[in-house]
């Protein structure tokens, strides 16, 4: 059994800190000073940590992490087969799409792999094919989650996790159904477009939050605990940037699972700490795959262990692991702005001309 490396540069202490923002921002006028209280640290201590990690590029964000399903959002991650002369012109078409946030080239026939999403009233299917047009690609495959069994990425800062160390999902199906089963309003829409960007390093960060509301910060923390609960937001936490924080070893573990056995294996796959995403999706003739994981260490070997250990705890010997050598994008997906039906005026422009 092994565990992880920590990241050099980073003392004992801000590593602790990191672990602790990662799982969950507090709901609180002044959340620095409540988690200082936590971890034996002074309120000016931890924003000198927090602005070190910055600097040093670990911290990518920190921000209010909303789930896109559950918003009313239509999302996918889909596969591409590329030619490989034609793979940086097509990385560049899907990259422009405003809905795509993460864009990678994995080490498999199918070498461009990216998720796309479109809000409300928008035909996702459509805008794939129009990508898969654009992008000159041979093949494309749409995967949408047809069940998720977990999803929340928290990295192993403090080098105290063990490679099999498993613990509760933080958001799983049962939680974004709670979501699905109700309505945003205007109000709500307001508050994820002002909670969604990168939060200030000052004692109170919630307060420029308050000022763009027009309200005070007891109502935002109270607006705020009311979308948790009803499953529209995750949390509020630190987004690390993966390289950066030192686990350049990102691997996409597939699954090829007897659809009877689907929930048992993907629940107990989303056990495993190290395990960031866990979905099942759609398998096609050349793609017999259904259960989706990304599992995160310094090192592929520990990727790699990973995924064995998991392979012999659920008796699962077909699986794959893909491993991103290219990123071409990776940002948080913004909700509700007006960039999607920009992008379709520009393709139906470009379009009329080409008919013209």
């Amino acid at each position: 059994m092994t565990t992880t490396a920590a990241k050099p540069g980073l003392d004992e202490r801000t590593r602790a800190l990191l672990d602790v923002m990662q799982e969950a921002f507090p709901l609180d006028p002044r959340p620095y000073a409540a988690m200082g209280a936590s971890l034996g640290m002074g309120e000016a201590e931890v924003l000198d940590r927090l602005r070190e990690a910055r600097a040093a590029g670990v911290v990518r964000q920190i921000c209010g992490i909303y789930d896109t399903k559950a918003l009313g959002y239509s999302s996918a991650l889909v596969a591409m087969q590329v030619p490989v002369e034609h793979l940086a012109h097509a990385a560049r078409v899907v990259n422009a799409h405003p809905g795509v946030s993460h864009n990678y080239r994995r080490n498999h026939a199918f070498n461009l792999w990216f998720t796309v999403a479109m809000p409300p009233g928008h035909d996702l299917s459509a805008v794939i094919q129009r990508l898969h047009d654009l992008a000159g690609a041979d093949s494309t495959r749409e995967m949408p989650t047809l069940h998720l069994f977990k999803i929340g990425v928290t990295l192993d800062m403090t080098a105290t996790r063990a490679v099999d160390a498993r613990g509760e999902p933080e958001y799983t199906q049962e939680r974004r159904n709670q979501a699905l089963d109700g309505a945003l309003t205007a109000e709500d829409i307001e508050f994820i477009r002002a909670t969604q960007g990168d939060f200030e390093d000052i004692p109170e960060p919630f307060e420029p939050v308050a000022l763009a509301l027009g309200c005070d910060v007891a109502t935002v923390l109270e607006r705020a605990g009311r979308l948790a609960e009803r499953g529209f937001l995750r949390r509020f936490a630190a987004i690390l940037n993966h390289r950066q924080a030192g686990f350049r070893a990102n691997g996409m573990a597939v699954w090829q699972v007897p659809a009877e056995r689907i929930p048992e294996v993907g629940r107990f796959v989303a056990g495993y700490r190290n395990v960031s995403h866990c979905y099942e999706r759609p398998t096609y003739p050349d793609w017999p795959y259904s259960v989706f994981s990304m599992i995160h260490h310094q090192k592929v070997a520990g990727v790699e262990e990973t995924a064995l250990t998991i392979s012999r705890e659920v008796g699962i010997t077909d699986y794959q692991v893909l491993y991103s050598t290219t990123e071409y994008k990776k940002v948080r997906l913004p909700y509700f702005i007006d960039a999607y039906d920009h992008w379709e005026a520009l393709c139906v422009a470009a379009a009329s001309e080409v008919t013209a």
